[in-house]
């Protein structure tokens, strides 16, 4: 038996790849979009791909299971219950399906994330005494097991975190302890709770330290596990149904990203574009363009695009020479598809051809602390995620998280300056750009955000704050 994994950190994502060595039969699980690096281990190695095999309907990215199947003619196979509408093939628990003569794969049908959810359990026939390779998509993570919540209305999360329990003490506890778990996901993932990272981990290790896998009745582990779960993000279901009927060849999508002379650009933005600069913060600081909004590359890009853009906007893109194929690749990756362009030549030509230019001076932590203490016109924001605030923050802050801030903007008051923290100054870069675009001008982040703030000396209240702090603020 082989078997890869590939990990695309930016999604906090894992596939595999598995083949029977001798036959060179071989299956992808839990495609990326872009196949590419798929397709090379298939050509390299002489393989002839046999299965695109689906854990479930993905909602925090769009698969590359169409992208395979029209490129290789490799079979997509999906748990009845997804009722995909691509060409594929259902399969049920106990099914198997075989790579050669030495790959064995049985179906276990382990609902509980969602609906149609199901495991493939894999053992090498060559090598009976070899560990069984797990791999369990969303249902068990290093550290957590899938959340039950994101299928809002149409199905609640008390009545999937019932059928996780039972798949969990029905299916997965009851394999052999040395049995390899291969996980769709590791840290930072929004499809759990406390993921952890690993290649992989054995039933035995998550026995004794994964707080889901722990004995206890059914009442308390449905309490356990839909309790104090962070908000879905918004573009979630929407990619469910991406991959339910098949994704637009991603080719055919790259085809519409066109390079824009900067008066081009200008035009495309009276039209209704909406302008998404990819550098990061530092660079949107010194200049950008008035209406852009930044997410910068180098950090949980994909995950905030689908939170801060709305999932029908046509976008044009700002980024760093040589990396606009790379920016637009990654919208596709959420199924953000509609990429009309990005600005030829970036800034620089912006500024040469005398085009406006939005600039501001990050503020330090001492300018924070001023914000804070002395000057009664300005409003210091606080735009991490509730649960982050619950273990530490600054008194006399206002709290709106950052992804509900275009929707409650209207809450800050007008007329006072707003000095923007995070942890780190990525995300606060981001509430920038989403302020000037509801209409607020005077409006900087704080460099370094939290952690600069607190290593330099100055206080961090610790705790949560008093209910009437932990919303609004003073």
């Amino acid at each position: 038996m082989i078997l890869k994994k590939f990990y695309l950190k930016c999604l906090s994502h894992g596939s595999y790849f598995l083949a029977d060595e001798d036959s060179r039969e071989a299956a992808v699980i839990d495609p990326q979009r872009d196949t590419g690096l798929y397709e090379d281990m298939i050509r390299t190695g002489g393989y002839r791909l046999k299965y695109v095999l689906e854990t479930h309907l993905h909602a925090d990215f769009v698969s590359g299971h169409s992208e395979l199947a029209s490129k290789t003619g490799a079979e997509i196979v999906f748990g009845e219950e997804a009722h995909a509408e691509m060409r594929h093939s259902p399969v049920v628990d106990g099914d198997i399906l075989r790579l050669g003569r030495n790959v064995e794969i049985r179906v276990l049908a382990t609902p509980g994330h969602t609906p149609e959810s199901v495991c493939y359990l894999a053992r090498d026939l060559a090598e009976p005494s070899r560990p069984m390779k797990l791999f369990s998509g969303d249902t068990v993570f290093v550290g957590d097991v899938g959340r039950p919540d994101l299928l809002g209305a149409d199905m609640p999360a008390r009545a999937l975190a019932s059928l996780m329990y039972d798949t969990l003490n029905g299916k997965i506890l009851t394999l052999p302890d040395e049995t390899e778990i291969y996980p769709a996901h590791g840290a930072g993932s929004a499809c759990g709770r406390s993921l952890g990272d690993a290649e992989y981990t054995t039933l035995a290790e998550q026995k004794h330290s994964n707080y889901a896998l722990q004995p206890m009745d059914r009442e308390s582990f449905i309490t356990l596990i839909t309790e104090d779960q962070p908000e879905a993000p918004a573009y979630f279901k929407e990619d469910a149904r991406i991959n339910r009927q098949g994704p637009a060849v991603l080719d055919a999508v790259m085809a519409g990203l066109r390079p824009l002379k900067p008066r081009e650009f200008a035009e495309a933005m009276d039209e209704g574009h909406a302008v998404l600069d990819t550098r990061g913060p530092e660079d949107f600081a010194r200049g950008s363009i008035h209406g852009a909004l930044d997410i910068g590359l180098d950090g949980q890009f994909a995950g905030w695009v689908g939170a801060l853009i709305p999932k029908d906007a046509s976008i044009i893109l700002i980024a760093e020479e040589g990396r606009e194929e790379e920016a637009a690749l990654r919208c596709a990756r959420v199924g953000f598809d509609r990429l009309a362009g990005y600005l030829e030549g970036g800034m620089d030509a912006w500024k040469a051809a005398g085009l406006p230019v939005a600039a501001y001076e990050r503020a330090g932590a001492a300018e924070l602390e001023r914000a804070l203490q002395e000057d009664a016109d300005a409003v210091v924001l606080d735009v991490r995620r509730p649960a982050e605030r619950q273990t530490e923050f600054l008194p006399g802050s206002l709290h709106i998280p950052l992804d509900h801030l275009r929707e409650r903007a209207r809450e800050l008051p007008k007329g006072k300056s707003i000095l923007i923290h995070c942890a780190s100054g990525y995300r606060s870069a981001m509430a920038v750009g989403v302020l000037r675009q509801s209409g607020f001008t005077d409006v900087r982040d704080v460099a370094g955000g939290l952690r600069l703030y607190a290593d330099q000396g100055y206080e961090v209240a610790i705790g949560a704050p008093e209910e009437s702090e932990a919303v609004s603020g003073r």
